[in-house]
């Protein structure tokens, strides 16, 4: 830096020293004002520090969250250091956090103001406490001004607003607690200063009114009046960290070790991996030599050394960071001040059982020994009611920003996956929660393809296959679509968004004189007597009928081993090409819906002249619907706000499997994951009037030629 050559790190320290001694946050000018006073730098010279988005969150006007620095931004302090949840019980060995008196922190320690000894400690710089404030840049900040910084960021020291008492018109919004919940019942525009209704909000503008929820916390009169500062460093912070996400993006520059290091995508390429990626360059995921990557953010991302034994110390939930080379807080992700980033490959419950090298992410809560449990590891409880770590990863791949709420035994718990925090509705209680993968090392890697490879290269078991499709017809590269009448081909290659490999299918012509023909036939004539059917043909595609399958199993094991409600239903198509459904399945995000009265899903009818009424024109001369295998499960009967069927218990694992319009006589069915179905007929067919009149007007066409 210029003026008077001082460090970067001693300019980090004084703007955090500053900002904690002035209620946590300044407005950027007074910043610039100050450290200009102190060391004579420049406005950019300063900007440079405060693009360490490790100590500094800047955020944009009043209330807008964001990153550039103007004369209306402020700036906040932010930092990774917590309170360590298990002293005084225990004294963890390795523990990176603060072993220090919780009283002593809400400046309400009893003992202290009685001029007693107090057990637990109150040095912040003793040798475990100095080391931890020494490697964060903090070891200069008094008591005071580590207070301001630790309640603005430790998100187990301070309730959070209820955002549902901010919403709605009742007395307490919308939150179902009332009175006994346990979050903060304030006017969130007034903790942000920009409440338009001032005086006249009917919603509260005291923390005082709240100090019922503040009552675990013990917090003086004098730290409640400062609450307000602290609270709007909290929800403008959590703003600015929920807008960097949605921006994060950065332009990466290529590895010279590696051909393709994908700069728009941090998933690693199962089929590179496999050596059978056939777009090569093209390819949107990134190419590397195993199933997780590690980079460091120097100018461009670049490959981290020992990558293996980094990745060995990460899937160990006990490791907060590692001391190196190369040293890594695992909790912010930063090297020094650099960004670090894992790559990895898709996670595990995104794909079917058989699937290899995917990423299996492992869930952990702390005990109050200090140890890490797997969730559904616990051996005190009863097994049917556990939550595991593949539930726990659903629900966080669904939406990250959202909680999980869940029941074990006689307890409701919920989890914060922004704050990675368990809490007990209840009591309160808090428990930490980590994200961690299962580690694998390049031989276990080498041991799955090679098993995998394996079994590909041994004869299909007869039962993999329906006994009745044509295999002489199936495709081995691509997509095929043939016809028997009309021998072209067409072919197609795709990374599909959820199956992430090769799939192939076949279009098979069904014989009318068939068994098979005749069933379908029946089926669909049964409600469309007025229909002429011009061709049936069966899809024949491998990828989609083994995860259909593997659906199945899945569904019968939640079921406690019984047999799976399976059911053929038809599916009307006024869409062209149909070869969407037939590479990828139905998905209503992209093939739309039949309609939204009993859900967001694909609505597929018992009845073919249901699905008969869904065409655009009534009266068109051809026609296309599909005769679908429908895994319907346990329904329950739909309503239309539903984006995924019903709890059966008020849990977020438990759920039914599908939407009806009638719960005892369904004629609907509404099916939210696309693997519960297997589009098994493509069937083309007319309505006797618009056929015929379309022959009319051919015929009419070529007297008016022949004219």
């Amino acid at each position: 830096m210029h003026g008077g050559g001082m460090s970067q790190p001693a300019v980090t320290e004084f703007i955090l020293k500053t900002l904690c001694s002035n209620q946590g946050s300044l407005d950027y000018n007074t910043v610039l004002e100050k450290v200009a006073s102190r060391f004579g730098t420049s406005g950019a010279d300063v900007n440079q520090v405060l693009y360490n988005t490790q100590h500094f969150a800047v955020v944009k006007g009043l209330g807008a969250a964001g990153t550039s620095m103007t004369p209306g931004s402020r700036v906040i302090a932010v930092t990774s250091v917590r309170m360590c949840k298990n002293y005084p019980k225990k004294d963890c060995e390795g523990c990176s956090k603060l072993h220090l008196c919780r009283r002593f922190v809400y400046d309400d320690c009893r003992a202290a103001k009685t001029k007693k000894i107090c057990t637990n400690s109150h040095d912040i710089l003793s040798v475990h406490n100095g080391a931890i404030l020494s490697q964060n840049g903090l070891r200069n900040l008094d008591i005071k001004e580590l207070r301001q910084l630790l309640l603005q960021n430790d998100p187990t020291l301070l309730p959070q607003v209820c955002a549902f008492y901010n919403k709605g018109n009742g007395p307490f919004g919308s939150c179902n607690y009332k009175q006994s919940c346990n979050k903060l019942h304030i006017c969130l525009q007034y903790v942000l200063g920009a409440c338009p209704l001032g005086s006249q909000c009917w919603r509260s503008h005291s923390f005082l009114e709240s100090r019922s929820s503040l009552e675990n916390c013990r917090l003086n009169i004098e730290l409640i009046c400062d609450l307000c500062s602290i609270y709007r460093n909290i929800c403008e912070i959590r703003r600015r960290e929920a807008a960097a996400d949605k921006i994060k993006g950065l332009s990466l520059s290529r590895s010279i070790s590696e051909p393709n290091t994908n700069v728009d995508s941090e998933e690693i390429c199962l089929f590179f991996l496999r050596k059978h990626c056939s777009f090569k360059d093209r390819c949107k995921l990134v190419h590397f030599r195993l199933p997780y990557r590690w980079q460091v953010y120097e100018a461009g991302w670049k490959d981290l050394p020992d990558m293996e034994q980094i990745e060995k110390d990460y899937c160990n939930p006990q490791f907060s960071g590692r001391a190196g080379p190369p040293a890594i807080n695992f909790m912010t992700m930063t090297n020094n001040l650099n960004k670090v980033r894992r790559l990895s490959t898709v996670s595990s419950v995104t794909e079917p059982q058989h699937y290899t090298i995917t990423t299996e992410w492992l869930w952990y809560w702390q005990a109050n020994t200090g140890e890490w449990i797997e969730y559904g590891k616990q051996e005190d409880s009863n097994a049917a009611s556990l939550i595991t770590s593949a539930d726990l990863e659903n629900l966080y791949l669904a939406n990250s920003k959202e909680k999980a709420e869940f029941q074990i035994d006689r307890h409701y718990y919920t989890v914060d996956f922004e704050a990675m925090i368990q809490r007990n509705t209840l009591l309160g209680t808090c428990r930490e929660v980590r994200r961690r993968p299962r580690f694998m090392s390049k031989q276990e890697m080498e041991r799955q393809m090679y098993s995998n490879n394996k079994i590909k290269d041994e004869p299909a078991q007869s039962t993999a296959i329906p006994t009745h499709w044509e295999m002489s017809a199936q495709p081995t590269y691509g997509y095929k679509v043939k016809d028997h009448q009309a021998d072209g081909t067409l072919q197609f290659m795709s990374h599909s968004l959820f199956c992430r490999r090769r799939t192939e299918f076949e279009l098979v012509r069904v014989l009318e004189s068939s068994e098979e023909y005749k069933q379908v036939q029946t089926l669909f004539q049964r409600t469309m007597k007025n229909s002429v059917i011009q061709k049936i043909e069966r899809v024949q595609n491998l990828a989609l009928w083994e995860v259909f399958q593997w659906q199945k199993e899945q569904m019968k094991k939640k079921n406690c081993g019984k047999a799976v409600d399976e059911r053929q239903l038809f599916y009307g198509w006024d869409s062209s090409p149909i070869s969407t459904v037939l590479k990828e399945n139905f998905d209503w995000r992209t093939c739309g819906t039949h309609g939204e009265g009993y859900g967001k899903g694909s609505y597929l009818a018992r009845d073919a002249s249901y699905a008969d009424n869904y065409f655009s024109s009534a009266t068109a001369a051809m026609k296309t619907m599909f005769l679908a295998r429908v895994l319907v499960g346990q329904f329950f009967k739909g309503k239309a706000q539903y984006r995924r069927p019903p709890s059966k218990d008020g849990s977020y694992t438990n759920l039914y499997d599908s939407c009806t319009d009638d719960g005892c006589n369904p004629s609907v069915f509404v099916i939210f994951e696309k693997h519960q179905i297997y589009p098994e007929y493509v069937i083309e067919y007319s309505n006797k009037v618009g056929f015929f009149q379309w022959i009319m007007g051919v015929m009419s066409g070529k007297s008016a030629s022949a004219k």
